[in-house]
């Protein structure tokens, strides 16, 4: 068979990552776009368009080389179908994608949850290469999770398999893990808690506006010791490793990769932290020889589990 090429594409709230592989998954060029709202769905798939024509052309290869191209869209996807259930970021409720692809498009689309394509790219290419039961988490503005199971992504019945984030962590007040660890939960924590802090925290956070942090600032901020990004931060490792403690009891993952901003942003203390915490609920024995590592392709572990799911897929067909 002659030399054929795998898209990812990675469609976040913001921004649009692209990917060219070749058939080793070796990735070739890539293409960002802004997300927008402009134009509602067809607007957005524009701009994937745009995307992919940036790579494919950067690459200088014939279209019809194309074999499959992965989507990883941040919502819940129908099973069996390419079919967005829901994407709050982006505003969709059962939204058929076929309907908005661009009509040059011959090859093979496939549509998955974008941390699920960021837990199977650290499974094919990443952190997690050559085990056969991942746990991926990814901790950012929210926390999601992906399942690989006996080498195979799991979906689960309905297709929400993996949801880590909205796992409730205090049953009484119904608080979800999400709710704790996620940067757009924490930042409304840390307005609350400014209106009452001292006048030196305080100004550690003039003209950073908790809306807009970013996960870098954010770390930056822990590493001074500020209180406040301290505290939030060591309620975020505890709630994850408890989180993630349940996870390896009720699951006996092999690997948990540790991804996103916030994660990424705070770095291997912080990951340790929560596996130590972890540690402390797992049964006996159930963490021997579990490893608890930080993502290794960091932004492109979408693009490249995108990639390499569509030729999974393809050559399962």
């Amino acid at each position: 068979m002659s030399q054929g090429y795998w898209i990812g594409v990675d469609l976040g709230g913001t921004k649009i990552l692209a990917g060219l592989f070749d058939d080793n998954l070796n990735l070739l060029c890539r293409s960002k776009q802004p997300t927008g709202s402009e134009g509602g769905p067809a607007g957005v798939f524009d701009r994937i368009g745009q995307a992919v024509d940036a790579v494919v052309r950067e690459a200088k290869i014939d279209p019809a080389a194309v074999r499959g191209l992965g989507l990883g869209v941040p919502g819940q996807v129908v099973v069996g179908r390419p079919v967005v259930r829901y994407a709050p970021n982006l505003g969709w409720r059962d939204l058929d994608v076929l309907a908005h692809l661009p009509p040059t498009w011959t090859w093979p689309v496939t549509v998955e949850n974008d941390v699920r394509m960021g837990t199977y790219g650290e499974f094919a290419q990443g952190a997690a290469k050559g085990a056969r039961h991942v746990f991926g988490i990814f901790v950012g503005t929210g926390v999601g999770g992906g399942l690989i199971l006996n080498g195979e992504l799991y979906s689960g019945f309905n297709g929400h398999a993996g949801e880590i984030g909205h796992v409730v962590v205090h049953w009484r007040k119904g608080t979800t893990l999400e709710a704790i660890a996620g940067r757009k939960y924490q930042m409304m924590r840390a307005k609350e808690m400014l209106d009452d802090a001292p006048k030196k925290v305080r100004k550690e956070w003039k003209g950073i506006d908790p809306d807009r942090v970013k996960s870098s600032q954010l770390g930056e901020l822990y590493e001074k010791s500020d209180p406040i990004a301290v505290g939030i931060i060591d309620d975020a490792a505890r709630a994850l490793g408890a989180a993630i403690g349940s996870v390896v009891n009720l699951l006996s993952p092999e690997v948990v990769v540790v991804g996103g901003g916030v994660a990424g942003a705070l770095g291997e203390t912080f990951i340790e932290r929560i596996w130590d915490v972890a540690l402390r609920f797992t049964l006996p024995g159930a963490a021997e020889n579990v490893r608890c590592v930080a993502a290794a392709l960091k932004d492109d572990s979408g693009i490249v589990g995108c990639a390499a799911y569509a030729r999974a897929k393809g050559a399962a067909q």
